[in-house]
C-alpha cells in the first residue's frame, strides 16, 4: 500500500484527509529555499561523516555495497550527551483530552519560523517492507543534525530501485486517502520563553514530541536522541496501520519450520530489554529452520494474519556485545558508546555499556541470516513477556477477552532505553498496554485487534516471564526450553489451581503452590491492580482508553477465583 503525495486542486480543502493546522505547519517548511534534498543514503553518511564530533571508526560496514553504500565505508560512532534514552514525559498527542493543540501549534510555528536562519535536510524513506504495506516518510531536520538523518534512513528502508519499484505497484491505503508521514525535527531547539508563546501547555518545557497521527505527522524539539525520531516515526505507521485493519506490534516475529515440515509463526511483545530480540534472534541450537521477520517492529493483518516487518535493520543495544564479538560484525552505526585505540592503533569500540547506560547500534538486516520482510503463513501464538514476580515462566490463557486483557494490563519493568522524569522509581512494576508505550490512539482499538486474533483466527496466547518469579531469575535458558517444548508438543498444560481460565506447564524449579497462602496473597494482589487498571480506564483521560466490560469481567473472573 501506497500513500498520498500529491493533490489536485480539488482536493486541497480544510475538511479534506491531510489538512489539517498542524499538518500545514510541518508540511510547509520542507519546501523552504534552504532546504537541501538528500537523494542517496551514500550522501547522507558523507555528511553525517564529515559532521562535527563524528568518530570515523576503522571498522568497515560489511557488504555496505548492498545497503547503498560504498565498498569502503566504515562504522560511525555518534554521542548525544547526557540523554541517552527516550522520554515519554514530553510526548503530547493531538486529540488525547487536555492536550491544547492550539497552543502546541503555536510553539510549532515559532520553532519552523527559528530555523529559516538554518539550512534543512530533507531525507525520505519507506516505512514497511511489502507491497501489501509502505508508506513513504518524510524528515526535515538543521544542518548540524546529520548523525541523526544518517540514522534514520538506515533504520527504515531508503529508496532503493528495488523499493522504488516495489512502492510503485503497491496499493494506495485508506483508499488513496492516508497522506505521506511528515516529521519536522530541530533538536537545537531550546524552551525560551517567545513573543506569543505559552510554554504551560508542555510537561517539560525545554522539549516536545508532538503527534498528530490522524494527518501522520508529527515535530520533536529540543530532543537528540536518535530513538526519539525512529520511534516517532514507527507511531506514525503504527497509527495509520490501526486505521487499516492491521494490529500494530511492537514486538518480534519469528516463523519455525518443525521436523513434519509444519509451520510455526510466534510474535513477542516486550518492552526493551525485556528478551524479545533474545527471543527474536535465538537459532535454537539448530534444532529448527528459523525465519526471522523483525524483533522490534511489525504488523499483522487481522483478516488474512499475515505479517509485514516495519524495519530492514535493527536497533539493537550493545550492551552484550564486547569489542570483537561476532555479532557486531553487521554494525553499521553505532550511538553513545566509547572507543579506543587497539594493538594495531585502529579506533575500536568500547561496549557493554562502559561510557553509559543504553548504548545503542544498528545493525543490518544480514545479523538474522534468513531475515524475510513478509510471514505469509498465519500467526499461531502470541506471547506477552512480563517481569510480573507472580507470575510463572509461563502460563497459557483461555478466552478471547482474557487473552487481549492481559496484553492491555501487560506489567513489566523499565529498561535503560528510557529517560525518566524526575521522582520515578526505575525498578517498579508498570503496566504498559501491549508493550507499547507509542500508542496514540484509544486503548480499545488494540484490544480489539488481539482479541479478534485468538477469538476469530484461534491464535493461542501465552505469558511468558522473563525476569523473577519469586526470587528467583528465570534464565533466557529457561525461556528458549519452554519455548521449544511448545513447538514439539511436549508441553503438558494444565488447569491452574481454581483459575478455570489459566493454564500452567510446571517448569522444574519454578513450580508454584497456588494454595500457599502467601504466594496467593501476592498473586491476587497483581491481579488487582490490573482489575483497577481497567477499571480505571473508564475515568482517567475522560475515558479516552476505557477498556469494553468484558475486559473487565475476565480480569475480575481471575480475582473471584483466586478467593482467600
Amino acid at each position: 500500500m501506497s500513500s498520498k503525495a500529491n493533490y489536485s486542486a480539488e482536493e486541497i480543502r480544510k475538511d479534506k484527509p491531510g489538512f489539517s493546522p498542524t499538518r500545514s505547519i510541518i508540511e510547509t517548511p520542507f519546501y523552504g529555499n534552504n532546504v537541501i534534498k538528500i537523494q542517496t543514503l551514500k550522501e547522507a553518511y558523507e555528511l553525517a561523516k564529515k559532521s562535527p564530533g563524528t568518530i570515523v571508526t576503522d571498522i568497515p560496514i560489511y557488504r555496505g555495497q548492498e545497503f547503498g553504500l560504498d565498498k569502503d565505508a566504515k562504522v560511525l560512532l555518534f554521542n548525544d550527551g547526557a540523554v541517552t534514552g527516550r522520554y515519554s514525559t514530553a510526548r503530547k498527542i493531538a486529540n488525547e483530552p487536555a492536550v491544547d493543540c492550539s497552543a502546541l501549534d503555536k510553539i510549532l510555528m515559532d520553532a519552523v519560523y527559528e530555523t529559516r536562519w538554518k539550512t534543512l535536510y530533507h531525507a525520505e524513506v519507506f516505512v514497511g517492507l511489502d507491497p501489501e504495506f509502505m508508506v513513504k516518510a518524510h524528515l526535515l531536520i538543521p544542518k548540524g543534525e546529520e548523525n541523526i538523518m544518517y540514522n534514520w534512513m538506515l533504520n527504515f528502508q531508503y529508496m532503493s530501485d528495488e523499493y522504488v519499484r516495489m512502492y510503485r505497484s503497491s496499493r494506495p491505503v485508506g483508499n488513496g486517502n492516508e497522506p505521506d508521514i511528515y516529521l519536522f525535527s530541530d533538536p537545537q531547539w531550546s524552551g525560551l520563553d517567545r513573543a506569543g508563546i505559552d510554554l504551560s501547555c508542555l510537561s517539560d518545557p525545554k522539549c516536545l514530541c508532538y503527534f498528530n497521527t490522524d494527518h501522520n505527522c508529527a515535530a520533536i524539539l529540543g530532543m537528540r536522541y536518535f530513538g526519539e525520531h525512529k520511534k516517532g516515526t514507527l507511531t506514525m505507521a503504527w497509527a495509520l496501520a490501526n486505521r487499516n485493519g492491521y494490529a500494530s506490534c511492537h514486538g518480534g516475529q519469528k516463523k519455525y519450520t518443525l521436523k513434519d515440515g509444519s509451520k510455526y509463526v510466534a510474535s513477542v511483545f516486550g518492552l526493551s530489554g525485556s528478551g524479545k530480540s533474545t527471543l527474536t534472534h535465538a537459532k535454537h541450537d539448530g534444532k529448527y529452520e528459523v525465519t526471522v521477520l523483525h524483533d522490534d517492529a511489525f504488523i499483522i493483518n487481522t483478516d488474512t494474519c499475515v505479517s509485514v516487518a516495519l524495519e530492514p535493520t535493527y536497533f539493537d543495544k550493545t550492551q552484550d556485545y564486547p569489542a570483537g564479538c561476532e555479532d557486531n560484525k553487521y554494525l553499521l552505526t553505532v550511538q553513545n558508546c566509547g572507543c579506543t585505540l587497539d594493538m594495531n592503533g585502529k579506533i575500536q569500540l568500547v561496549t557493554e555499556d562502559i561510557r553509559n547506560g543504553n548504548g545503542r547500534a544498528i545493525k543490518s538486516r544480514l545479523w538474522s541470516p534468513n531475515r524475510v520482510d513478509k510471514i505469509a503463513e498465519p500467526v499461531n501464538a502470541i506471547f506477552w513477556i512480563m517481569k510480573d514476580p507472580t507470575i510463572p515462566p509461563v502460563v497459557k490463557l483461555n478466552g478471547a477477552s482474557l487473552a487481549s486483557v492481559m496484553g492491555a494490563t501487560l506489567a513489566t519493568k523499565r529498561s535503560t532505553a528510557e529517560r525518566l522524569a524526575p521522582g520515578i522509581d526505575p525498578n517498579a512494576l508498570v503496566v504498559v498496554p501491549y508493550a507499547n508505550p507509542f500508542r496514540t490512539y484509544p486503548l480499545a482499538n488494540d484490544y480489539a485487534k488481539f482479541k479478534k486474533l485468538v477469538e476469530e483466527k484461534n491464535v493461542d496466547c501465552y505469558i511468558i516471564n522473563t525476569g523473577d518469579f519469586m526470587g528467583k531469575k528465570v534464565k533466557p535458558q529457561d525461556t528458549l526450553g519452554i519455548m521449544e517444548a511448545i513447538l514439539d508438543g511436549k508441553a503438558s498444560f494444565h488447569q491452574w489451581g481454581p483459575l478455570s481460565d489459566i493454564q500452567i506447564f510446571d517448569w522444574e524449579g519454578f513450580v508454584p503452590d497456588i494454595n500457599d497462602e502467601d504466594y496467593r496473597s501476592q498473586l491476587k494482589s497483581r491481579m488487582e491492580e490490573r482489575l483497577k487498571f481497567v477499571a480505571n480506564t473508564a475515568v482517567l483521560k475522560e475515558g479516552y482508553d476505557r477498556l469494553p466490560e468484558d475486559a473487565l469481567k475476565a480480569i475480575q473472573k481471575v480475582v473471584d477465583e483466586l478467593g482467600m
